[in-house]
């Protein structure tokens, strides 16, 4: 299997400032406080470069924390057994990041059902019509709040692309975000 959605491509050079971070599996397991620090520690480095090239050094570390701790987050909690592991660049005033990681075969394709609508819908209209569903029905899951919140609200472009892990494991994701700061 090898299905893509959205932008999944890496656009930035391989001389772009960028730090890799992977959250390995083992005793301590992963959590979602190790998204917490992980996103706080990238952005700090980040946003310290950023401002070198004449970035807004607050605004670059809020949306960068934002952002990984999104992708993190949801890399965690749907992660299936293995490593999450997680690269992010700055080139100029663009950001790119890429978060890695196995999930459950069996949630593929209602996961993938869903990024369809994310990627094919107006995200502002469709993240109103998320949190109303959430107000009316206390039931509600309101999948997708984060992502849409990331592409309505920061103009962040996103990508997926799934493909086979080794015989016995989860299917590897990759979940790719693009953002250019003002």
């Amino acid at each position: 299997m090898n299905t893509s959605f959205g932008e999944t491509g890496q656009t930035h050079s391989k001389d772009s400032f960028s730090i890799s971070v992977v959250l390995k599996e083992g005793p301590l397991s992963k959590s979602w406080s190790q998204a917490g620090t992980t996103s706080d520690f990238v952005a700090e480095v980040l946003a310290r470069h950023g401002a070198k090239s004449g970035l807004d050094y607050t605004e670059t570390r809020h949306t960068i924390v934002y952002l990984v701790n999104e992708l993190l987050e949801n890399a965690i909690k749907f992660s299936f057994p293995g490593d999450v592991q997680i690269r992010c660049s700055l080139e100029d005033a663009s950001f790119e990041l890429s978060v890695i990681n196995q999930i459950d075969p069996e949630i593929v394709p209602n996961f993938q059902a869903l990024i369809q609508e994310l990627t094919s819908r107006d995200p502002g209209e469709l993240l109103i019509e998320r949190i109303e569903a959430n107000a009316a029905d206390e039931e509600s899951s309101a999948s997708g709040l984060g992502i849409l919140t990331l592409m309505n609200d920061y103009g962040v472009r996103m990508g997926w692309h799934f493909s086979n892990a080794v015989a016995g494991s989860g299917v590897v994701l990759r979940t790719q975000a693009y953002l250019t700061f003002h």
